[in-house]
């Protein structure tokens, strides 16, 4: 168990520190598996690596379909288009809740979070200028829309961490629809709440917008050369409605939404070959990235002692949501990676929860929500999804993670308890 609690503080560390988890992960895994009597080159070659495969092999294809469209939508100016109106919908003055949204609905629409964030981040740093808010309060409001309950809790959201838990559960992206509004409503709502509040303490207290000395963007909020945003929304809906209402896979949804992009904005023709290869290439790093945590997760419960660690969160609770959203969340939480988190909970305990929503009666779709939600419940200053949005605002962790804490973890936690009351009492 030491090995394992080593290991775990190593991987954090050492990814705080920035180094990257590609090849600390295969490292730390060796660690762990020297500290626990195994040996370490079949560790590697076969736990590590095996994990690894796997879980390339299993979502490869909607990680590459996923980058494509969304860096379809980035270079068509199609994401900026959709979000430049609905902030000049909502008004300048409402500039946090106006990003919120863009940045929600671009996520819903199956932009990817990386997407979001270099398409949303110019109109942010426009319209916090025009409402002279602090620009330390952009990376958190751009992690309440596109991290937290756009990415986990809404029911039929096409991004991955609400796609994963469908294999364990034999589920759809609908599943605990009731659950999922539920901790919806806590997280946008109580996620607003405070960074209004946040808004208001930070203008009294004299810390207002300011352009750092280092910073060469220009701050616009003109819409010159964007697409017809409401052409540019086709695609975004064609994804959602052929995920969730004709029942389509992910695979033909996002298909049909790239051709939809492609259709649409047919005179930019010469972006297409350039976007579809850069987002090749964003997703081949998205995936190993993912796929090293899930190989070091593999190691971590190869260790004979991780099946105590398992039956004593299996125990904690004679509702197995709690141990299932316990599990995902804290794991979530140690590499960094929502997807990660929860690629290695399911992937070691995904049988187990399915026999125990058979034997229990409790909804295996609930225990799909609660996986979604726990693995999206896990910020820390390591996450790997944090780190770039802090590396585009060009603002540091002590600026604004206090901030981003309560909206991308307190809050959602909060969420998470409610989700698994709302399932309790049978509204799943």
């Amino acid at each position: 168990m030491l090995s394992i609690a080593v290991g775990l503080v190593l991987l954090m560390v050492l990814a705080y520190m920035g180094w990257s988890i590609i090849w600390i992960a295969p490292i730390v895994a060796g660690i762990v598996a020297l500290l626990s009597g195994l040996d370490l080159m079949d560790t590697y070659t076969g736990t590590y690596m095996t994990g690894f495969v796997e879980f390339a092999k299993k979502w490869f294809p909607i990680f590459l379909l996923g980058a494509v469209f969304g860096k379809l939508m980035e270079d068509t100016g199609a994401a900026k288009a959709v979000a430049y109106q609905i902030t000049k919908f909502i008004g300048k003055k409402r500039a946090i809740l106006g990003v919120l949204a863009a940045s929600a609905i671009l996520t819903y629409g199956g932009v990817s979070l990386f997407v979001v964030v270099f398409a949303i981040y110019p109109i942010a740093l426009a319209l916090f200028k025009e409402a002279n808010i602090s620009r330390k309060l952009i990376a958190p409001t751009i992690v309440l829309g596109a991290f937290t309950f756009t990415m986990t809790a809404v029911p039929g959201t096409p991004q991955i961490q609400n796609l994963i838990p469908m294999a364990s559960f034999k589920t759809t992206p609908m599943a605990g629809s009731v659950m999922g509004i539920a901790a919806t409503i806590v997280m946008a709502v109580g996620g607003y709440f405070w960074l209004a509040f946040r808004e208001k303490k930070m203008t009294a207290a004299g810390d207002t917008f300011k352009n750092l000395e280092t910073m060469e963007e220009s701050a616009t909020s003109e819409s010159d050369n964007l697409p017809n945003w409401l052409l540019s929304l086709v695609p975004l809906l064609l994804v959602v409605v052929l995920l969730d209402v004709v029942k389509l896979e992910a695979i033909p949804s996002l298909l049909a939404g790239i051709a939809a992009i492609i259709l649409i904005n047919i005179r930019q023709y010469k972006k297409f070959i350039p976007s579809i290869n850069e987002g090749a290439k964003g997703s081949v790093l998205a995936i190993i990235n993912t796929s090293a945590a899930v190989g070091f997760g593999a190691v971590v419960t190869a260790v004979p002692d991780f099946k105590h660690i398992t039956q004593m969160l299996l125990g904690i609770s004679s509702n197995p949501l709690v141990s299932e959203s316990l599990i995902v969340q804290i794991l979530a939480m140690i590499t960094g990676s929502a997807s990660g988190g929860m690629g290695i909970a399911l992937q070691a305990l995904g049988k187990t929860y399915y026999g125990l929503a058979q034997t229990t009666g409790i909804d295996p779709e609930a225990f799909h929500r609660m996986a979604s939600i726990a693995s999206g419940a896990s910020i820390l200053p390591h996450n790997g999804a944090l780190l770039t949005l802090l590396a585009v605002t060009k603002v540091t962790h002590k600026d604004c993670y206090k901030d981003v804490f309560m909206v991308g973890l307190v809050i959602p936690t909060i969420a998470m308890i409610v989700g698994i009351l709302m399932a309790w009492i049978g509204l799943i």
